[in-house]
Parts: structure tokens; sequence; C-alpha cells
């Protein structure tokens, strides 16, 4: 691995996110259309975010650790094939119960990707840390972004079938990854070398960040559910409630563009504690103003959480440096789990009470995360070295 950014494995694998994460997305694109198919409460309806993201979740620091000690290529293309059969076919089941098993299936896959998928862009971005990682998450938080914009109208057209057409190419790119996994194999330094593990891993650092990032979720998510919801509840269509949660999402992938290059320049912590900061405002003019200005705020919350993806997850990488994959794993994965939980917990409360409560109730996740992001330490930047001959990664 050189100290140059690798921009041809960056496109592959950003495309894979992409992919991967067009499969995740699909799931609160179909949520008004599956609420309306099943009669769900609104804790139904977040159930079915929790249950892609439960198993999404839960497995990624597995796989990231499979990932650290064997190496697991194969994780890239059958990540994403499972992610977008899962998604389709959830798309069409005949059943609640079925829907919920299908998002837990699509959510094995999205989780077999990302650690292994970021650890490769991490060797993948030289120097360049934050904004290496930024670039391969524009892949997938343009997919997130496209899901809403492409399944909406397909399946107010085509009904719930066309959740599962807009799979295939899901699938299809599966399908060229797994035929250029090769050219991705020089990136691993222990091809050529043991990795050395420059640094100690600092779990304290890695503890706060997780829970950063689980508050900050605990807002995401709730958002992810109930925002077209909310649109609807407010006397707009289910198309317009999409349309609201597309340009939060469009807005968070131009945001993975923007605050890369600014992390690079002003600092990880820096980056991360201005934008979690702002949150909560934004939340609450979102609820309480509504709108063009309403709208405006929820492009912004876009921008602040979705932008600051690749910003966590190079931190996470430095202060576990001798467990990427694993880190990568807890920032993507578990952490964001507490976000599906509380998403559950939130529609129970929007049960109980109303919406509207539970969306200023999942403001004070990432307000007290800004508390939290205080706290963090200053990671030590160091490049992965490949030293000493060593047998090649088991592939």
């Amino acid at each position: 691995m050189t100290g140059e950014l690798d921009r041809r494995a960056m496109v592959t694998l950003s495309g894979g996110h992409l992919s991967v994460d067009f499969a995740s997305g699909a799931v609160p694109a179909l949520l008004p259309f599956l609420s309306d198919e099943f009669d769900l409460s609104y804790t139904a309806t977040a159930a079915l975010i929790l249950a892609v993201l439960v198993s999404s979740s839960l497995l990624q620091p597995l796989f990231g650790l499979w990932s650290d000690r064997r190496g697991a290529m194969w994780l890239l293309p059958g990540g994403v094939a499972l992610a977008g059969i899962g998604s389709g076919l959830a798309a069409v089941a005949p059943s609640y119960a079925l829907v919920v098993v299908l998002f837990f299936v699509a959510g094995v896959g999205i989780a077999a990707y990302h650690p292994e998928g970021a650890k490769l862009a991490a060797y993948a971005s030289g120097r360049r840390r934050a904004s290496g990682m930024s670039y391969f998450n524009i892949g997938g938080n343009s997919g997130y972004a496209l899901a809403p914009i492409l399944i909406t109208p397909l399946v107010i057209w085509l009904g719930l079938g066309g959740g599962l057409l807009a799979m295939i190419p899901v699938v299809a790119f599966s399908l060229f990854l797994l035929r250029v996994l090769p050219s991705l194999r020089p990136l691993v330094p222990s091809v050529t070398g043991r990795r050395v593990a420059v640094g100690e891993d600092d779990t304290r650092a890695m503890f706060l960040l997780s829970l950063v990032i689980g508050l900050r979720s605990v807002a995401w998510f709730a958002l992810l559910a109930f925002v077209p919801l909310w649109v609807v509840a407010n006397g707009g269509t289910e198309g317009e409630g999409g349309r609201e949660l597309a340009l939060m999402l469009v807005s968070g992938a131009v945001g993975t563009l923007v605050l890369g290059p600014v992390a690079d320049r002003i600092g990880l912590r820096r980056t991360l504690l201005v934008t979690q900061t702002a949150l909560p405002g934004l939340i609450v003019v979102f609820v309480a103003v509504g709108g063009l200005v309403g709208t405006l705020a929820l492009m912004l919350v876009g921008l602040s959480v979705v932008g600051t993806f690749g910003v966590t997850m190079v931190l996470g990488q430095l202060y576990l440096p001798r467990r990427v994959g694993m880190a990568s794993g807890l920032t993507i994965g578990l952490a964001m789990g507490i976000g599906g939980i509380a998403a559950v917990v939130l529609g129970a409360l929007a049960d109980a009470i109303d919406l509207e409560t539970a969306l200023y109730v999942a403001a004070a996740g990432p307000a007290i995360g800004a508390i939290v992001c205080l706290f963090l330490p200053a990671p030590i930047v160091r490049l992965p070295q490949a030293v000493e001959p060593a047998p090649a990664v088991i592939v």
C-alpha cells in the first residue's frame, strides 16, 4: 500500500457500497406502503426498521473480526446479493411476519459488506483518510438517497412489486463484484507482508465514540422511520413524504463530499462536534416550523448526520488501529443499532401520545451526544505498514 489514494479500487468499493445501501434504503422507502398494506401501528412500522438493524448491527462486529483475522473478500459480492434479495422479496411478502424475516435477512447482507469494504477503503485511501472514506461513503449515502427517489414512484406506479423490480440492479452488481475481486487483493498489506499494527487500541475512546454514534442514531432512525408518516399525518401524500425523505438523504450524500475534506483540514473531532451540536435545533425547526424552512432544516440534518459517517468511521479505525475491520463494524453497525431500538421505543411513544412528541424526544439524543464529543481524545494518525514477509491472506 502506498500513501496515494487508489481511485480505481475506491470506485469499485464505493459502487458496492451504493448497491448495498440502496437495498438498505429500500426499507424506509417502503415503510408507508407496507404500513398501509398491513394496517400497521407506529410501533409495528418502526419494528421493520429494527428488523434490518438488529441483524446488520449485531453481526457487523463479528464480520469485522472475521475480516481482521482471516480476510473475507467474498463478503463483498455475497453481502450485496443477500441485501438485494432480502429487500426485494420483502416488498412482495404476503404477511407482516415474513416481511420482518426478509428485512432481517437483508440486514445480514448489509452487515457482511460494510466491515470488509470499509477496511479495504481505508487501505485504498492512503494518507487522505477522511477524504478517502468520504469517497467510499458517498457511494453508500447516494444509494440510500436514491432508494426513496426511485422506489416511491415505482411502487405508486406498479404496486409493491416495484420494490422487487428495483433490486434487480443490486443483484447484478454483486455479480460484477465477484468478477473483479482479484483486482482488489493487492490492497491488503499482508498480501506482501505482515501488517504491523502501529499504536495501541484505545477502547475507552472507542466506547465514547460508539456512544456518540448511538445517540446520533436515535434521532436519525426516528426520522428515517417517521418523516414520511409525519408528512402524511399533516395532510401530505405518500409521494410528498417520500420526497422529504429523499431530500434529507440527498443532502447527506452532498454532505459526505463536503465534510470529508473539511475534516482533513480542521480536524475530525471538531467537525463531529459542530455537526452534532447543530442537530437538536434543526430537528425542532423541522417539526415546529415545517414548510420550506422545515424542509431546509431537514436537509441540514441529513448533511450533518450522513456527512459525518466517514468522519466517525476514520476515528474508529484510528482508535482501534489493530482491529480496523472491528472498528468499522462497530461504527457502522453496532452503535447505529441503538437507533433502531430507539425508533421502536419512540414508535410506542407516538402511539401512546403523538408523533410530534416522539420526534421532539428524538432530538434529545444528539444533544447528549454533543456533550460526549467533548471527551473524545485526539487520535494518533498513522498509516498501516507492511514489513516482514508473510503468507498470503486467505480470501
